[in-house]
């Protein structure tokens, strides 16, 4: 059995080696990008009833739906790495949130406040923004009976 497996790591050298080398990018990545991102998140995000606005919107179209594609793209990413993260070294889950945070999709606001209303990401989110300088954020109560996402 010991001989099957270290000949399967010899047979999958240069996938490991690679493997390897995008977790630790994934996780630089991440440890550099994730504090500034989550000091920019509005203090009462996660707490208003109704969903933020683009400061974007009242750019052109273009410019508008070119920065709409960009900052989907990268939450996508951020999804993609979080998830890896959850088995790979890394901040999986505050990845996967930031990454939600920037994309755009149909129940994305009561998903958001459902993971920011656990004690252990918020205090988790907290923690990066102090660090950052940046006021906690306010914790998630109740308004999903009036929202529609």
């Amino acid at each position: 059995m010991i001989a099957s497996i270290s000949d399967w790591f010899l047979a999958y050298e240069t996938a490991l080696f690679w493997l390897a080398g995008i977790s630790a990018a994934l996780f630089i990545v991440s440890l550099s990008s994730l504090p500034y991102i989550v000091a920019r998140i509005p203090q009462d995000y996660f707490n208003d009833c109704e969903r933020y606005q683009s400061r974007f919107k009242r750019f052109h179209p273009l410019v508008y739906y070119g920065v709409l594609a960009l900052k989907n793209l990268f939450g996508w990413i951020l999804i993609l790495a979080g998830l890896a993260m959850l088995i790979l070294p890394g901040q999986g889950l505050l990845t996967i949130l930031m990454g939600l945070i920037l994309t755009d999709f149909p129940g994305k606001f009561v998903l958001e406040r459902k993971l920011a209303s656990n004690r252990r990401i918020l205090d988790a989110l907290n923690w990066l923004r102090r660090r950052a300088g940046s006021p906690p954020l306010i914790v998630p109560e109740g308004c999903e009976k009036n929202h529609r996402d």
